[in-house]
């Protein structure tokens, strides 16, 4: 046992670990640097010949670990999150982990370079070790989220592999023009459901747009909305504008914005009303005024800003 070391009585479904320097597997890839020796790499893809790697990965979640890095009386280390799981018992020797700091190890990080994560996607950035965290959730070379709303999808990838997916998973319609003419029927317009959506692809000056159309309620209150979403970045989305228009039987209603990135969730911007927000009488007007059905042409433009 180690000096004024205890054993704890039990731990709930961690594995133990024999030492740091085993674990084979991460979530994240990553390769490594240091300051003075450019080629000092990691074990993901480049082989790192000391395996400074390994003990900077935390034997439980197998992430790179940041300050406050912990260790037990015997030296095993691990995260704060992780050490907070497993309920301050090192999963590696069964002792209690105290609150003792590893700062001979977080000061070493202080002179490691990284590259960025999406460094495979095209993001050539080799960062401070501390610094990469901020960066990941920043790059403009991370992956995008896909873009359908009808379900909580997990695939991310690319524009071009998101386009695919799209396509040959949800059967989203694809269309070429920065013109569109679309007409949604509603059999019931009393039914006024979260899951009542469409969602059409247009490709237009060489980018794609996400066409967005849903039922939902603001509070009580039951109304339909559509907005665009530009698939990509919202440095790229501040590029463009356009313009959406619903009417009929002498009534208009006219909309004019910028696109919102895939970056926004589609909640996030629907929930903002940042786009043509038809309320319900409204749109039965514009559908004849019978109540019996719901038929709405919405029409639009897709411009790039000079």
């Amino acid at each position: 046992m180690a000096p004024g070391g205890s054993a704890c009585k039990e731990v709930e479904s961690y594995p133990a670990v024999a030492d740091y320097a085993i674990a084979t597997t991460t979530p994240e890839s990553n390769s490594m640097t240091t300051k003075s020796s450019f080629g000092f790499v990691g074990k993901h893809g480049i082989q790192s010949n000391n395996g400074v790697y390994e003990l900077l990965e935390c034997p439980v979640c197998k992430n790179l670990m940041y300050p406050p890095i912990h260790q037990c009386p015997n030296g095993h280390t691990l995260c704060l999150n992780c050490k907070n799981r497993v309920r301050n018992c090192c999963p590696s020797c069964r002792y209690d982990l105290g609150n003792i700091r590893f700062l001979a190890l977080e000061k070493f990080a202080e002179s490691l370079e990284l590259p960025c994560k999406y460094h495979s996607l095209g993001c050539h950035e080799i960062l401070p070790y501390y610094s990469k965290l901020k960066h990941k959730q920043h790059c403009r070379f991370r992956p995008y989220n896909c873009p359908y709303a009808g379900s909580d999808c997990s695939i991310t990838g690319d524009i071009p592999t998101l386009i695919a997916h799209l396509k040959d998973d949800h059967k989203v319609d694809m269309h070429d023009g920065c013109t569109f003419n679309h007409r949604y029927v509603k059999s019931n317009p009393q039914e006024v459901e979260h899951a009542t959506w469409m969602l059409t692809v247009f490709k237009c000056f060489g980018k794609q747009f996400c066409l967005h159309f849903e039922a939902f309620q603001i509070g009580m209150v039951p109304v339909y909305m559509a907005f665009l979403r530009f698939m990509g970045d919202d440095s790229e989305a501040k590029k463009f504008g356009y313009c959406l228009e619903v009417g009929a039987n002498g009534r208009k209603l006219t909309w004019q914005g910028i696109p919102r990135s895939i970056r926004d969730g589609h909640r996030k911007v629907r929930d903002s009303q940042d786009g043509l927000v038809i309320q319900r009488n409204l749109a039965l007007h514009f559908s004849g005024g019978d109540r019996q059905e719901l038929k709405l042409r919405v029409s639009g433009r897709i411009w790039k800003e000079a």
